[in-house]
């Protein structure tokens, strides 16, 4: 069996969560480079993780509050995979992504983060990209700014 270590993530575990939920008030503030929010569509919206796995780390999700893929509409599951293909295509261009991980985690038991929102976790991959920090110094090196990653595919989503 595999494990994968990620103790860097254990600021967003340990961290407040009481405030309510991140994919429901961040849309709704109006302040779209502050949090990150890359492109709005009519039921889905594409957000930076701002305790990304790796640069470039995205998660997409409907506007509405719930949990599972039966719930989806028919046009949100259409515009959530629209919105994956789109992320792909630009992943690519812009940050030179080789590879890419896909996965909603559904419920607690299956590790969601946010759970009772569901979200599709885009996380672009590269040949190389894991090594020995990580393991021996528990650190992983993220080599980009959020907020340079966040301009540099903004002008991607929204057209150049």
């Amino acid at each position: 069996m595999l494990t994968l270590w990620a103790p860097w993530r254990m600021e967003y575990i340990a961290g407040d969560k009481s405030s309510g939920c991140i994919l429901c008030e961040k849309p709704k503030e109006g302040r779209d480079s502050e949090n990150f929010i890359l492109f709005r569509g009519e039921a889905v919206f594409i957000i930076m993780n701002i305790f990304p796995y790796n640069s470039g780390h995205l998660l997409i999700a409907p506007y509405r509050h719930i949990d599972t893929l039966a719930l989806l509409t028919k046009e949100e599951a259409a515009e959530l995979m629209a919105f994956a293909q789109k992320s792909e295509k630009v992943l690519k261009e812009t940050l030179k992504a080789e590879g890419f991980n896909l996965g909603i985690n559904l419920g607690k038991a299956a590790g969601a983060g946010i759970e009772g929102h569901i979200h599709l976790h885009v996380v672009p991959r590269w040949n190389g990209d894991t090594n020995f920090m990580p393991i021996l110094g528990e650190t992983k090196v993220i080599p980009e700014y959020l907020s340079s990653i966040y301009l540099k595919l903004l002008t991607h989503y929204q057209g150049r």
